[in-house]
């Protein structure tokens, strides 16, 4: 009974940083493409924070609880993504460059705002205060939490945004070719995370969460 409460518990921390997560890195996207020319995310209502335009019940809900409530150490999920038109932007190759990299960009933002948020707890937050320790917590996973999706989405494997990164250095044909490995990159990324590959990924964004919170900290005493 006690391990399905904190299991109940560890969802209701985890979920709203994740939704925050994926939420803000569509909107990104989105946002940074409007900038550049292309108004496809603004048109269809998708340049929102409203996470409910962005949620996908699988990906944003379903496979994100199982995983929550199971305690897997690899937290999946998605946000529905955010349609974008490169050829509408003013500049194909810079345009396709800096939309690809926002969405990733603003995980890391997100990181160091939850750092923030997180020294300020421990500062000016009363310890006895009843959402203290939640709120705390939530921060903390907040600051992993960004850096995972935001490190994940940059590996060079279509369709993430590091692919797109590539692409935007890449002639037409070489594109082409590039973006063909898609059809395989689902048992790609299945292949990294049954050999356990993936699991590579804990050091960066373990090594970036720890730079993060010892740098913010420092900003507010060397709290840490």
């Amino acid at each position: 009974m006690g391990s399905i409460a904190e299991s109940i518990q560890m969802l209701s921390i985890q979920l709203v940083p994740f939704i925050m997560a994926v939420v803000f890195h569509e909107f990104a996207h989105g946002y940074v493409a409007n900038r550049w020319g292309d108004s496809t995310a603004k048109n269809l209502g998708r340049l929102t924070l409203n996470p409910i335009p962005h949620i996908d019940v699988l990906g944003t809900l379903v496979f994100p609880m199982i995983n929550m409530l199971t305690g897997m150490n690899l937290l999946f999920g998605w946000a529905k993504p955010v349609p974008i038109n490169p050829t509408r932007f003013r500049k194909y190759r810079p345009g396709l460059f800096w939309v690809s990299l926002a969405g990733p960009g603003m995980n890391f933002l997100l990181a160091f705002v939850s750092a923030f948020a997180c020294c300020a707890i421990l500062t000016w937050m009363p310890p006895t205060f009843y959402l203290h320790e939640p709120l705390l917590r939530m921060a903390m996973v907040s600051i992993s939490l960004n850096y995972a999706l935001g490190i994940f989405n940059l590996i060079p494997l279509p369709p993430l945004d590091g692919s797109k990164i590539v692409e935007s250095f890449l002639s037409y044909e070489l594109t082409r070719k590039y973006e063909s490995v898609a059809q395989y990159s689902f048992f790609i990324l299945m292949a990294l995370l049954f050999s356990g590959a993936l699991s590579l990924l804990s050091y960066p964004i373990h090594f970036c969460s720890e730079v993060t919170l010892r740098l913010v900290g420092y900003l507010f005493g060397g709290i840490f």
